[in-house]
């Protein structure tokens, strides 16, 4: 990555950060994984920074390595226990945490926003979390599935379940969006964070008047 002057680097930090959750098994479709190195390189050519799991397996390495790829800042976050397993992408920033719970509060605080990619137990895990952490009004920040061949749509059947059945509030189907292609995830990002800015905006000058 080439060097850059002092204010393109405070523009760089200032960019937004996009956390993706997916699988980490590199058996999952090759589909998959030529999607998710595609949205990687996405992500660095619209200018956005890559926080993910810090794993160089799965849809997990196929992202980061994408992002690598096109010239993008990237940051993986992976527990010292799972170094072993999940083979860190050493091409990139890595920092290494204690726990399971420290990686997942780390990746949320430095995100301003998220991508769901198909994944297993450990992706639904993240993606409750950051749900249930939405219902209980801790963030606003943007979530987006991405849903090839309707792979998240029976998480979709099963949230709408409860809040048919009034466990949960029908306002939390409005904290995601989906979208099937992987070209359309980025500017899906970029729409709703311009919508989220525009939002900030109006406020602060409600604010002035």
């Amino acid at each position: 990555m080439p060097d850059l002057s002092s204010g393109q680097a405070v523009a760089a930090e200032a960019a937004p950060a996009v956390c993706v959750y997916c699988g980490s098994s590199n058996t999952a479709d090759p589909a998959f994984l030529q999607a998710a190195f595609e949205i990687g390189g996405d992500f660095a050519r619209a200018g956005l920074k890559l926080v993910y799991g810090g794993g160089g397996v799965g849809l997990m390495g196929a992202t980061a390595r994408g992002a690598h790829a096109a010239g993008g800042r990237v940051l993986g976050i992976i527990p010292e226990f799972l170094r072993g397993r999940e083979q860190p992408f050493d091409d990139v920033e890595t920092v290494i945490v204690t726990s399971m719970h420290e990686r997942k509060m780390m990746m949320f605080e430095r995100s301003d926003a998220f991508v769901v990619l198909p994944g297993g137990i450990g992706t639904l895990e993240e993606i409750i979390e950051l749900l249930s952490w939405r219902r209980l009004d801790l963030h606003r920040k943007p979530i987006v599935f991405h849903n090839p061949d309707g792979f998240w749509n029976p998480l979709f059947t099963l949230l709408q379940h409860t809040i048919d059945q009034g466990l949960t509030p029908p306002s939390l189907a409005n904290a995601w969006r989906v979208v099937e292609k992987a070209g359309d995830i980025t500017p899906a990002l970029l729409a709703w964070l311009a919508e989220i800015g525009q939002e900030e905006a109006a406020s602060n000058v409600r604010l002035l008047t």
